[in-house]
């Protein structure tokens, strides 16, 4: 039956064992018992796994999202944040939703955007009166924004895995990540309306003092559109601007802002080396469940099951949305993401869909199913980090869910809102 290991992977995923391992466990029966095959093959394919130059990539924007995390620059924005719509009902609200648009060019990682505001933002919230289970779904919904601005660590993810411009799919980020922050701050403001939320302030912060504090933020502004323009002229690849981004980060964090401190390295090392390590082993892992299924043709199979069932362009990209957002609510976004899109693109590319507006929406699919119940990670991540109730903070974020999947719909049927940059800046896609 060549079935069997996908049905003991979703076995292993409905008990929550770890994705990496599900796979790998779930392929090496295969690869022992069949007789053109070894077990040496599960080996060889995860070592295959991780050799592509492009992911050396990846560590570097993880390390220097973690140092950024340690280096003051989130007070730097939060500040900013706060001075640009703190007067605004629902105030704190806003900077929490602003502030994570700002770091999604900074630290890439949603979890860590999350993680940061739980310690930082959530306690002033609660102070002026906000609920916690609702400044924990604010704080999970915006760090839904950070993945899909540059540098977003799911971006790199797919584009090493498709083997795309990386500074294409950068670049497309930008305008859904606007509309997310917008679509979240007007949720914001009409529910702190109705609650009676205040504003942070009953003033605005003299423009004078904003772009001071703009100023003072440069350094970190700046660092998104430096590197994707370092990448359109040609000055570096991704995987040199990765280790530019990281060297950079360290720079200003240390001798400009100085707040990073040399005692912070280790942990900052230790904090890159454990969040590589996942994201890598499941690329590996999923290396081996992509040769068996390339083994047993599925693939094939599955694109002629699609064509058949979704012979239009619109109806399979509904259908791989659908998907990829169900798989999202039961595992790793990133990690469905990696074993979908390679199933999915020889369908998409048949029917015309182009793969870095595929590329964009998947990730923006997967930031979703990460809020999204019953297993977002981030649901997990802010009521664990606050000791809410998950129960309510999935109750309070439905609005949010709602504007992100009006985003995603948006997105995947009017493509130019995802390529227009990217056809202003390098011509073609």
């Amino acid at each position: 039956m060549i079935f069997y290991p996908i049905i003991i992977v979703l076995i292993c995923f409905a008990v929550g064992m770890p994705v990496a391992f599900a796979m790998m466990i779930a392929c090496l029966p295969y690869f022992i018992n069949d007789q053109y095959a070894t077990g040496l093959m599960v080996i060889q394919q995860l070592i295959g796994g991780a050799e592509s130059f492009s992911l050396a990539a990846i560590p570097f924007f993880i390390v220097a999202g973690s140092i950024m995390n340690y280096s003051g620059i989130t007070e730097k924005l939060m500040a900013l944040a706060d001075a640009l719509v703190g007067h605004f009902t629902g105030g704190l609200g806003h900077v929490n939703i602003l502030l994570s648009t700002m770091m999604g060019g900074i630290s890439g990682s949603g979890a860590a955007d999350a993680a940061s505001d739980c310690k930082i933002l959530v306690p002033e919230m609660t102070k002026h009166g906000y609920p916690t289970e609702y400044a924990a779904a604010v704080t999970a919904a915006s760090a839904c924004i950070t993945p899909i601005i540059p540098p977003g660590v799911g971006l790199v993810v797919y584009a090493c895995v498709m083997e795309i411009s990386v500074g294409k799919l950068f670049s497309a980020g930008y305008i859904p990540g606007a509309m997310m922050c917008i679509g979240m701050l007007l949720a914001n403001y009409f529910i702190s309306k109705k609650r009676g939320y205040k504003a942070n302030r009953d003033h605005m912060v003299p423009i004078k003092q904003i772009v001071g504090l703009a100023l003072s933020s440069l350094w970190a502004l700046l660092l998104p559109f430096g590197f994707i323009l370092a990448l359109r002229v040609g000055v570096c690849t991704p995987t040199e601007g990765g280790a530019l981004m990281a060297l950079y980060s360290l720079i200003v964090g240390k001798f400009i802002y100085k707040k990073l401190e040399w005692k912070n390295l280790p942990a900052i090392m230790l904090d890159g080396a454990l969040s590589t390590a996942s994201v890598m082993l499941i690329m590996a892992a999923a290396n081996v469940l992509s040769h068996y299924m390339s083994w047993e043709r599925i693939p094939y199979l599955l694109t002629g099951f699609i064509i058949d069932a979704a012979p239009s362009r619109a109806l399979f990209l509904a259908l791989s949305m659908l998907l990829l957002l169900v798989m999202g609510m039961f595992m790793d976004g990133i990690a469905a993401m990696i074993i979908i899109a390679p199933l999915l693109a020889p369908v998409g590319t048949e029917l015309g869909v182009n793969m870095l507006h595929f590329g964009l929406i998947m990730v923006l699919n997967c930031a979703i199913g990460a809020i999204t119940p019953p297993f977002g990670n981030y649901l997990f991540l802010v009521s664990g980090t606050l000791h809410c109730s998950l129960t309510k903070v999935v109750k309070e974020i439905i609005p949010y869910i709602g504007v992100c999947l009006t985003v995603l719909v948006l997105c995947t049927y009017i493509p130019d809102i995802v390529l227009i940059v990217p056809k202003l800046l390098y011509g073609s896609v």
